[in-house]
């Protein structure tokens, strides 16, 4: 796993909101009926409602119940939405194979490095970052099912269904102009309050964000234990850009995309204008190898370190920069 994990929250579900509302337009029943493209005029196929887990905690039950309104407020306006199951995420699981439990992480490492190259080296390995496999696995999304129901739809179904749900035209929203009134709009509202009450949690959020990243960065242990996981790096001939508890866990990483060539970017466009060709399998496997070696570098450097970071990560999670792997 790469990068590093915001902590999800009420942005989580309600940044789902636009995705879910431009995978489909539908004024045509589950049953293979049609309704009026108005909506609410006729007849749709029940919308399903999602169960919601026993055991889920107070974050996960809100994006269900979120999911949920959309599908009732679109089934009273003659539309048929299919709520989409949220992802619980759990955060230690999340970072597992990115230095929070270091045998997991090594054995990933010792096959695909920073996952730079491996997608390239086994295009039929399923658990290769960028791998034919990996993306085949990603084509049928949660969403699928209004993706498929939106395919059948006229332009003008789409368009009607975009105005019950709320969807901003891309244009408007890149002019500054607010949302319209919508189920998607509605549902976050009836879950989570109004639009400034959203903005109050979010703002809140942030700024505890920010204090988790002040207290990991000002951590005596940490900042001791950073300075030895960059003195070792060094001493591999590794350069150290940082040495911030919360960044230097990523760096090395950040450093090998950085400088990894053009060819992974295939379909991008060459200075001259020319298109960058395909890296083939024969020129990654060395740059894989290489990629390998850099990888357990940094996390045999980075041991101690990790295993005093991420306990107090679980605790008080930072926003992006604020992982380890």
């Amino acid at each position: 796993m790469s990068g590093s994990l915001t902590v999800r929250k009420l942005a989580v579900a309600v940044s789902l909101l636009p995705l879910l509302a431009a995978c489909g337009t539908a004024s045509h029943s589950a049953d293979g009926g049609e309704s009026s493209a108005g909506g609410g005029t006729s007849s749709v196929g029940s919308s399903e409602q999602l169960d919601i887990p026993a055991d889920a905690g107070a974050d996960l039950k809100k994006q269900y119940l979120v999911q949920n309104a959309i599908a009732a407020c679109m089934k009273k306006q003659g539309f048929t939405y299919i709520p989409i199951a949220p992802m619980d995420m759990d955060l230690e699981d999340s970072w597992a194979d990115s230095g929070a439990d270091y045998k997991l992480t090594k054995k990933h490492r010792q096959r695909y490095g920073f996952d730079i190259y491996a997608g390239i080296v086994y295009p039929n390995d399923p658990q290769a970052m960028g791998s034919k496999a990996s993306q085949e696995n990603e084509t049928d999304t949660p969403n699928a099912p209004n993706e498929r129901y939106v395919a059948t739809l006229t332009p003008e179904q789409k368009a009607a269904y975009d105005t019950a749900m709320g969807v901003t035209d891309p244009e408007a929203k890149a002019s500054g102009k607010a949302q319209p009134a919508g189920c998607s709009k509605s549902a976050a509202e009836k879950v989570y309050g109004s639009a400034a009450a959203q903005k109050r949690s979010s703002d809140q959020e942030a700024a505890q964000q920010q204090a988790n990243t002040q207290a990991l960065n000002g951590d005596p242990k940490l900042v001791a234990l950073a300075q030895s996981y960059a003195s070792c790096l060094k001493k591999q001939g590794i350069s150290v850009t940082t040495t911030q508890p919360t960044e230097i866990g990523h760096m090395v990483r950040s450093q090998a995309l950085e400088s990894a060539p053009p060819a992974l970017r295939a379909g991008d466009v060459n200075p001259d204008g020319t298109p960058v060709e395909a890296m083939s399998k024969d020129e990654a496997l060395p740059l894989l190898t290489r990629d390998i070696d850099l990888a357990l570098q940094d996390l045999e450097c980075g041991r101690e370190f990790r295993s005093a970071y991420f306990p107090k990560f679980f605790k008080a999670p930072a926003p992006v920069g604020g992982g380890a792997g």
